[in-house]
């Protein structure tokens, strides 16, 4: 059976007018769930009303809850969502929170050992408890999959470098992309160039890099995929790349061929892009509609 373990924030995204459960950990968690894949969260919440949400949530979409753990003084996290007139999304995350403290336990090991796959992203490292925990977690993964996901000013060059040298897949968009090249001192411009630079750097042989609307582009195993895109009318940039990172996953841990995956992966992305909030419905019809007609 095939199981993947995703490490790091469950938060709520707080938007003008409402909120929704997120975080970049979770929301792959619950799409992978989604695909048929037997999806688990590492993280901690805060023992209050949005904690509480938060285990109902979860359970609701029939993931295991015994790797979330409680803290007692601090509280469940919150990101402050903008979306602007194009639907990308900016974000004010506070600080400290529950997911700051995520700690080592035997039971995040044992699941670790045991997981097809681990997923973990940079922003849980802002803490010096939880980057910790992922440090040590990760000499147990099987495969671990980075997903970079920067949000300033939580980040390092040294930790992502540390990290992406640690992964066997990374996952950045191309902006991403650029700055960390720019901070290694390879000025190509070309995206495919800078790909194969920071592969030959960290050593990665599956690295995937989306261009939003654009689509994106996948090395794996010293070959290059191209997928340009669909076209959406955009409702908000919440979550869509963790939509697709889980489709692509799942699609390449299932033995699909990548540029199959890639397909589909994109195709995901736009229809959370056309949806509002991070972690929409989607019916096997409508993935079905959608891939077929666009």
């Amino acid at each position: 059976m095939i199981t993947i373990t995703c490490f790091g924030e469950v938060l709520w995204d707080v938007f003008p007018t409402y909120k929704k459960i997120g975080g970049a950990p979770l929301n792959v968690a619950l799409r992978l769930q989604s695909f048929g894949i037997d999806a688990k969260i590492i993280s901690r919440i805060g023992n209050d009303e949005d904690g509480k949400a938060s285990l109902k949530y979860v359970k609701v979409n029939t993931i295991d809850t015994s790797t979330i753990q409680m803290d007692s003084i601090l509280k469940t996290g919150s990101v402050h969502v903008s979306i602007d007139k194009n639907g990308s999304a900016s974000y004010t995350i506070e600080r400290p929170v529950a997911w700051d403290n995520i700690e080592l336990t035997d039971l995040a090991i044992a699941t670790v050992k045991s997981s097809t796959a681990f997923i973990f992203g940079s922003l849980v490292c802002r803490n010096q408890v939880s980057k910790n925990t992922l440090l040590n977690l990760l000499q147990y993964a099987s495969y671990k999959i980075f997903d970079v996901n920067l949000r300033p000013p939580f980040y390092s060059m040294e930790l992502l470098l540390d990290l992406m040298v640690k992964a066997d897949f990374i996952k950045c968009n191309d902006d991403e992309l650029l700055e960390i090249c720019k901070a290694l001192n390879f000025n190509a411009t070309k995206i495919t160039e800078q790909l194969f630079f920071l592969s030959e750097h960290t050593n990665t042989k599956h690295i995937c890099v989306t261009k939003g609307k654009y689509g994106a582009v996948l090395l794996y195993d010293e070959q290059l995929y191209h997928q340009k895109g669909y076209p959406i009318k955009v409702v908000d940039t919440v979550g869509a790349g963790d939509s697709f990172l889980a489709a692509l996953i799942s699609q390449l841990i299932n033995k699909k061929k990548p540029n199959e995956a890639l397909n589909y992966a994109c195709g995901i992305g736009a229809l959370v892009a056309s949806k509002e909030g991070a972690n929409s419905k989607i019916l096997d019809l409508e993935i079905l509609d959608f891939l077929k007609d666009s």
